[in-house]
């Protein structure tokens, strides 16, 4: 259910999936006031998605929105999500909006933390088809990069492909899930109708971090 008029802080990955959430949320009336994103221990990568904060902070520039940064490992993850989401509420919050489509253990868990922070929570993907929104996010602009594979579920081809409507396709024909829902890639939204400015980016190296694959995108 998404909440009209409710000011919310969205749990942002950088990918296509919490994107696509975002701009459904602008469009029936929700006020996003920060973008949260969990770091790794070091804080030198995003959690999910293994982009820069650098980058993170670029995505957060062009949307105009300011961030809400956790640095964590995965044992005092949820602690430090819920910390943040109670600064969250604290500052006028009352949702958080959150990307998940269809896998029931995420939105319980995301219910949790919500109801922990006192806030709702708030899925705007939930339940619909995987393929259509991902062709939605292509139809309405946005344009992403795939950054992740894991090559253990898909071939490596797929790594630094432009997400749009032929790779959809392509996709869709070998049998590939185009949402990435079971975590076989993950992308980088880099320009889109809620962007003030595309990401002016570089390929950097791609490295091998056993099963994954994950190319490095840098500020050019």
């Amino acid at each position: 259910m998404i909440l009209s008029g409710a000011c919310a802080v969205v749990s942002w990955s950088g990918g296509k999936d919490s994107c696509l959430a975002l701009w459904r949320a602008v469009r029936h009336g929700v006020k996003p006031v920060a973008l949260l994103t969990m770091l790794d221990e070091s804080g030198e990568r995003s959690r999910s998605h293994g982009a820069r904060p650098e980058v993170l902070a670029l995505q957060a520039a062009a949307l105009g929105l300011p961030q809400r940064l956790g640095c964590a490992s995965w044992n005092d993850y949820r602690e430090v999500f819920v910390t943040q989401l109670r600064a969250a509420a604290a500052d006028g919050c009352q949702a958080a909006v959150f990307g998940d489509i269809d896998l029931d253990a995420h939105r319980e868990w995301e219910e949790q933390v919500c109801a922990e922070a006192g806030l709702r929570a708030m899925l705007p993907l939930w339940q619909e088809s995987r393929a259509e929104l991902a062709r939605e996010f292509v139809a309405a602009g946005f344009a992403a990069r795939i950054v992740m594979v894991n090559t253990s579920l898909i071939d490596e081809k797929w790594l630094g492909r432009v997400f749009d409507a032929a790779l959809i396709d392509e996709m869709l024909a070998e049998g590939v899930d185009p949402c990435g829902e079971g975590g076989e890639f993950h992308t980088l939204v880099v320009d889109g109708p809620l962007f003030n400015r595309p990401l002016a980016l570089k390929d950097g190296e791609v490295a091998r971090l056993g099963e994954y694959r994950a190319l490095d995108l840098l500020p050019a």
